[in-house]
């Protein structure tokens, strides 16, 4: 797994620091209790200079996220886009991931937060393919994950802080312990839910089939623009419940997420999907996702936000 590639500013509550200046103290409440609220968004080098790829809609649910834990964000969406475009200019960047956080720091005692302030940091560095350079191209091994996904009116899974990903943390690392490059985990219904960190799509008949948003997964935004993006091509897509065997059976699989993009699954706890490559749907897909994002055709929907 790739480490940081540090950048050189971040911003931090409404200035720019070098990036080692960006520090908390070990008693934030975000360090003791997890109460740091995240997104993650890339920037992709267009033919028009570096492009944030649905960067208001990413700061939508950073901000629901942050109502649900009480916490209120003393900036505006508008003020958080423009911090977001002068970051990558300023660290002089083409292609990039950008990781917005809104945080609890030093203050408050015990578990109760309201005495810690709020405070809202933009780094961005450069990262590539998060599940290797052959990923997108050859598709992944993954497995079902022995680990479930939180149950409904736990931990509010729709909320993107980071205490919810310690469960991704067990999924992924019991993957590799296992020796697969990723995991998918069921619910507490024993019913599909979604991967370490990602979306999940079965593909059957040439119909895309992927779970609901059913409190145990986050709603992901390149999830979002998987089915925007099967509508525009006219492949139908079905959001409905998906048994474990599922997994085993379909004709394609493939994960969506910031980090992963459109990550074909090749096979399933040994057991080859489809052909055991990725197959003519995913691939029209990640097409698709990828002209878009990276400008090679026309921005139709609106979801690439331009730095110049």
């Amino acid at each position: 797994m790739s480490k940081i590639s540090e950048s050189e500013w971040i911003w931090r509550d409404g200035e720019f620091v070098p990036w080692k200046d960006a520090t908390l103290h070990v008693l934030a409440h975000a360090v003791q209790f997890g109460s740091a609220v995240f997104e993650g968004i890339r920037c992709y080098n267009t033919p028009k200079g570096p492009a944030i790829f649905r960067l208001r809609e990413h700061l939508r649910r950073m901000y629901n996220s942050c109502k649900i834990y009480r916490m209120d964000v003393p900036y505006t969406p508008d003020q958080l886009v423009e911090a977001a475009r002068e970051l990558v200019r300023r660290n002089k960047l083409e292609a990039c991931y950008i990781r917005p956080m809104v945080l609890r720091g030093y203050g408050a005692a015990g578990m109760v937060p309201f005495e810690s302030p709020v405070e809202v940091f933009l780094p961005c560095w450069p990262w590539g393919a998060y599940l290797g350079d052959d990923a997108l191209e050859k598709g992944v091994d993954a497995c079902v994950a022995s680990w479930h996904r939180v149950a409904p009116n736990t931990i509010p899974a729709i909320a993107k802080i980071a205490g919810n990903y310690l469960n991704g943390q067990l999924i992924k690392m019991e993957a590799l312990a296992d020796g697969y490059e990723e995991a998918i985990a069921l619910g507490p219904d024993g019913l599909v839910s979604e991967g370490s960190g990602q979306n999940v799509f079965v593909v059957a008949d040439g119909a895309i089939y992927t779970p609901p948003i059913d409190g145990t997964l986050l709603p992901g935004i390149t999830r979002d623009s998987v089915v925007t993006i099967a509508k525009d091509l006219g492949i139908a897509t079905h959001v409905q419940p998906l048994a474990r065997e599922v997994l085993y059976t379909c004709d394609e699989l493939f994960l969506s997420g910031t980090a992963s993009e459109i990550t074909p699954v090749r096979s399933v706890d040994r057991l080859p999907v489809g052909t055991g490559k990725p197959g003519p749907v995913t691939r029209a897909i990640q097409k698709r996702f990828l002209d878009i994002v990276n400008g090679r055709v026309p921005d139709e929907h609106g979801w690439l936000t331009h730095v110049q």
